[in-house]
């Protein structure tokens, strides 16, 4: 029997086809986007949308929910809780296209429609007991299989979507292990996850290598791949190992435009996680793409402070790491966005490095098809020759311990962030390792079990910047570790850092967009503060960050009042804070443990002082009340609206504090006049 859900909209689909039927999205970045007075919405605004077709597809989001909430309303069995990721992503997809009117075709609507078909089936699926395989549809392996579903996130909890394409010969529990790709798309500002998981239903992309998976991330939208689209990455690449038998030790990472862009900063960031990259197009750093493609001079107009944070993403600083990642670059011969190639083999010669760049003749944006063979012949001979042991070198360079490990080479505290910081380590006979560092305070070298490629017993000499340490012996299951530091005078071996002590280290190491990147919680102020200008700014911007959360990182918002916050939220989150000493019960409650202080006439961070009144400050800081997790005050992400515009501008705007005037109110690319900012040093002090 026909779903009467289905008869309505249908009828309504054709009248709406024949009044916006002809209605086109048109868009564009380069210099016309250079305007900050004048920034176009992203994600573009769609077609209206019709009142009834909204609300029958409401209605049916709220159904498939109920429905499934129904086969196990006590939360009894783990089962069938495992598979709600890949059912309420569905209804979550069109609720946030219809929430921020993401249908730009009719077509689109009945998209949608055909989504909910999906996740009624699903759920039909599971009442009947069947398990992930039956769910999402992989069969006897008779063909080829294009899946999409989604995974539950580790920072706002929300489902994000996700595609595989299961190659022909994978059948139900096969536990054959496989290589697997990782494909990253494209800019598409129109990319909703209503779009994404319709055209991954029938269009398998570029490259299907035999015998292979492919995932295709959604990357929270139209972010490059970075803050909490990087998050989504790997956290879709887990959930797919969990779920899919891939063997770890051949997944590739490969892209193309925005997705090239990803590719490069995923090679260099996360080397030793790939046997190949493979990326083409897009941009590989900052200023220098601004100048070229967007006609910007960012650095005239970026703040230094913005200039040294370009580093985060920048792949031409981390360039060496690419010796643990054999790396195959693709450029259409006249694409202007050849650039980011070229700028990444300059990089790469002077660590030493002839980059392989197969050009595709006289060919503008698109991957030509001979160079396809090329890189596919290139890519299987890489895939069959991937190592599975660790490699007895290592040369990790990085800028910043949210980056802290190569293979077997930890690096637990820096000199200096932002600065190069490097480490040459090299197994050079049964029983000693010789190590070079620069820029490194405290180092762990680890190998996991079976690992170890030396000597079977006895200890190991550490040979480090000139001192000889003598370390543990060899386990009997071939692993072996040591925790190493930088003394007064020498490297000495530590038995375990002290991690009461506050220091910048993994995980907790800034700046202020870092807080976003681990589960967070924002904690909204119980009071009003008596400036009159602060409260209002307040309201506005923990709006605005709430807001742009959802609808630029495609999250769901998770918050709690001050004075109802949980010791259980406490240890489990990052606190994003808003408001002062006199509205939020928490900032009062930590006030003498922050680096910031409050007086009737003045905020002030180290040296750095402003008036109290019409003033805020924004920083990140670990929390006393938890110092394994981050207190962020006054802040979401921190690029903006102008930002949305190039994904190259996408990079963080704010440090790891800054002291805020907001008499003004915000702009696309503040959230006031900054009148002070800057990093904590390694003791996180200002």
């Amino acid at each position: 029997m026909q779903n009467p859900f289905d008869v309505r909209i249908r009828f309504l689909l054709l009248f709406a086809t024949l009044v916006m039927g002809t209605e086109s999205i048109s868009m564009a970045d380069g210099p016309a986007d250079n305007q900050a007075g004048l920034v176009r919405p992203i994600p573009p605004p769609g077609i209206e949308l019709d009142k009834a077709i909204e609300q029958v597809l409401l209605k049916r989001c709220e159904s498939v929910r109920t429905s499934f909430i129904s086969i196990d309303p006590k939360l009894e069995n783990p089962a069938v809780q495992s598979l709600a990721c890949e059912v309420l992503v569905f209804p979550r997809a069109v609720e946030l296209a219809v929430e921020f009117g993401q249908f730009y075709k009719p077509k689109e609507i009945e998209a949608a429609g055909q989504l909910l078909d999906e996740a009624e089936r699903r759920v039909t699926i599971i009442r009947e007991g069947g398990d992930w395989a039956a769910v999402v549809g992989i069969g006897d392996g008779a063909s080829q299989k294009l899946i999409v579903g989604g995974y539950q996130s580790k920072l706002d909890d929300s489902y994000q979507p996700y595609s595989v394409v299961v190659p022909m010969g994978t059948r139900k529990c096969d536990p054959r292990p496989r290589r697997m790709d990782v494909w990253f798309h494209g800019r598409g500002e129109t990319l909703s996850e209503v779009a994404f998981l319709t055209k991954q239903q029938s269009d398998a992309g570029e490259y299907t290598p035999v015998d292979s998976f492919v995932l295709h991330p959604y990357g929270r939208y139209c972010n490059a791949f970075k803050f909490a689209g990087e998050i989504d990455v790997l956290e879709s690449i887990d959930y797919v190992q969990s779920r899919l038998p891939v063997d770890p030790d051949r997944i590739s990472v490969r892209g193309f435009s925005m997705g090239g862009a990803a590719c490069w900063q995923m090679a260099t960031h996360h080397a030793d996680r790939w046997f190949a990259a493979n990326p083409g197009a897009g941009f590989s750093e900052t200023p220098e793409f601004l100048s070229f493609f967007q006609g910007e001079d960012a650095r005239t107009t970026a703040p230094d402070y913005q200039q040294k944070l370009w580093k985060l993403y920048d792949c031409p600083p981390w360039a060496g790491n690419l010796k643990q990642c054999p790396t195959i670059a693709y450029s259409g011969e006249i694409d202007k966005q050849k650039q980011a190639a070229d700028v990444m083999d300059t990089a790469l010669r002077r660590v030493g490095i002839d980059m392989v760049h197969v050009i595709g003749p006289d060919t503008a944006h698109k991957i030509h098809p001979d160079s396809k063979k090329t890189i596919e012949s290139t890519m299987e001979t890489l895939a069959r020759s991937a190592p599975m042991v660790a490699p007895r070198r290592v040369d990790f360079t990085t800028m910043t311990l949210r980056y802290h490990r190569m293979h077997w080479v930890d690096v637990q505290g820096l000199g200096e962030h932002w600065k190069p910081a490097r480490v040459e380590a090299d197994v050079d006979s049964a029983s000693r390792i010789r190590v070079t560092t620069e820029n490194v305070t405290d180092l762990h070298l680890d190998f996991g079990p079976g690992q170890w490629p030396g000597a079977t017993s006895g200890p190991v000499k550490i040979e480090i910047n000139g001192t000889t340490v003598i370390g543990p012996p060899i386990r009997s299951d071939r692993s072996w570790s040591v925790a190493l530091t930088q003394g007064a005078k020498d490297w000495e071996t530590v038995s375990k850092r002290d991690e009461l002590e506050l220091r910048k280290r993994p995980g907790l190491q800034g700046p202020i967009d870092d807080g976003l990147m681990d589960r967070f919680l924002f904690v909204m102020p119980g009071e009003a503060s008596s400036d009159k200008v602060v409260q209002q700014w307040v309201e506005s911007e923990s709006k605005h960050a709430m807001d742009h959360w959802r609808k630029h990182f495609r999250g769901d918002i998770r918050q709690t009042l001050d004075r109802e916050l949980t010791d259980e939220q406490i240890a489990s989150n990052n606190l994003i804070l808003f408001g002062d000493v006199e509205s939020n019960e928490l900032i009062a409650r930590i006030a003498d443990k922050l680096p910031v202080k409050w007086t009737d006439d003045e905020i002030r961070i180290g040296g750095s002082k402003v008036p109290r009144a019409g003033h805020v400050p924004i920083l990140i800081f670990p929390n006393p009340l938890n110092p394994d997790r981050y207190v962020v005050i006054n802040s979401g992400f921190t690029y903006r609206e102008y930002d949305y515009l190039n994904n190259a501008r996408q990079t963080p705007k704010l440090p790891d504090w800054a002291l805020v005037d907001v008499t003004g109110g915000s702009t696309s690319q503040t959230p006031g006049e900054v009148k002070s900012a800057g990093f904590f040093n390694e003791k996180w002090q200002p």
